[in-house]
């Protein structure tokens, strides 16, 4: 008798974890397109600031060439 219950003891455990399992697959399935729709949302912001930066860049030796030139014309 105490044999029989323990081995329903297993079986029930073993129906609750496959039930967590697919539980949990549910929802990791759910959430995959949550975090790749995220996850290309930062690339893309990434990419934006690469861009700003390279275009604060460019600004930035423009001006210090014009000033460069004014000084050398000064002189």
């Amino acid at each position: 008798m105490a044999e029989a219950h323990h081995l329903d003891a297993r079986r029930m455990a073993k129906e609750q974890e496959g039930r967590m399992a697919a539980s949990a697959s549910i929802g990791f399935n759910a959430a995959k397109p949550f975090v790749e729709f995220q996850t290309s949302m930062l690339r893309v912001f990434a990419e934006n600031f690469e861009q700003a930066a390279r275009n604060y860049e460019r600004s930035f030796e423009a001006v210090s060439n014009i000033i460069a030139q004014q000084r050398h014309d000064a002189a």
